[in-house]
């Protein structure tokens, strides 16, 4: 019964935000047309590269999703700098997890995760737009990107005409496609997460944490796996009050979301292997660093994320959460969506 109780309770408290992160994750879907980004994302210089990470990062698309967008904007023209910067702020992000990191976390934690995500973007595509471009035969879809769903739903297609229309076009993609994508993964999280905090009593895992090597192996843990960046936000909660440090937990979320075995092997293809031993080296050597260094600012200056969150988890009235939990669950089954909304 206490496992039921924890995993009741991090759900109520992970579901308004993720409701919200939803809609408005529709909205930019149906507001932010293709043409645009590649027209921003045009160019291979540090400006471009930038640019790419900085737009990548609110868009609603996890690890899978991202990738046909970015082959789709690379062979339009975007630099191989400019692609591989969207390529891991994209899944790194977005507004649904940062709202999830915020009150799980703590907003401390949630802006070292927008920042460490910013960083280990641009820096990694700065590196991979050094490497030689390979000759590139046609990339034919692998791994989850191998459905239907994932070429046409991901993709960064115009929406239609009128503003009510493209809302709507936007919502249904957030609560039909995207949810699906994500909704059996955040289950699991949360899932895992209860388990977490119901069986592994508190600073369990004090012992193999802090240093660099414990940094270097949860980084090491989390570049192949594929997990999306809600899902992972409630595993690195868990994770931190079983007794690791915040850097660790900062790594898996940084590391965890933005590689996996589909991801690198459709860049070794594009990009070729010169790019992808720079992609890996670059995002293990930099989330390894970030979360070090947040460990030493944080005791320096004695946050606490633990206790921040718990006090952004009181905002809400009880009321909301439960509301926001039935929605959730409703537009998650499929026929009951259908029914109910047409989705």
């Amino acid at each position: 019964m206490k496992l039921v109780s924890e995993l009741l309770s991090i759900a109520l408290t992970a579901a308004p935000w993720l409701l919200l992160g939803l809609v408005i994750a529709g909205l930019i879907k149906a507001w932010m047309p293709e043409h645009l980004l590649q027209r921003w994302m045009g160019g291979r210089g540090l400006g471009s590269i930038t640019r790419a990470a900085v737009i990548g990062m609110p868009l609603p698309l996890c690890s899978c999703g991202a990738i046909p967008t970015a082959l789709a904007l690379h062979r339009g023209g975007a630099g191989r700098g400019p692609t591989t910067s969207f390529l891991i702020s994209t899944p790194g992000v977005g507004v649904d997890s940062v709202l999830l990191t915020s009150v799980l976390l703590g907003p401390v934690m949630a802006l070292a995760r927008v920042l460490g995500a910013l960083v280990t973007a641009i820096v990694t595509g700065v590196l991979v737009g050094f490497t030689k471009s390979p000759v590139v035969a046609p990339v034919a879809a692998s791994g989850c990107c191998a459905s239907k769903s994932c070429g046409e739903s991901h993709a960064h297609s115009e929406a239609p005409a009128g503003g009510w229309q493209r809302s709507r076009a936007g919502l249904r993609y957030a609560f039909s496609d995207l949810l699906d994508d994500i909704s059996a993964w955040v289950f699991a999280g949360l899932l895992l997460a209860g388990v977490l905090v119901t069986l592994v009593p508190p600073n369990t895992m004090a012992g193999f944490s802090g240093g660099l090597v414990a940094l270097m192996l949860m980084a090491v843990i989390g570049i192949p796996l594929y997990i999306c960046a809600a899902a992972a936000t409630p595993v690195a909660a868990g994770l931190l009050l079983a007794g690791i440090s915040p850097g660790m937990a900062l790594v898996f979320l940084l590391a965890g979301p933005i590689t996996s075995l589909a991801t690198l092997a459709i860049l070794r293809r594009e990009l070729g292997n010169q790019a992808l031993a720079v992609y890996v080296g670059s995002v293990l050597l930099i989330t390894v660093l970030i979360g070090w260094l947040f460990d030493i600012t944080l005791g320096i200056t004695g946050w606490n994320p633990v206790e921040q969150a718990s006090q952004v988890q009181e905002l809400l009235p009880a009321w909301l959460e439960w509301l926001a939990l039935a929605v959730l669950a409703l537009v998650a089954f499929r026929p009951l969506r259908k029914r109910l909304l047409g989705f």
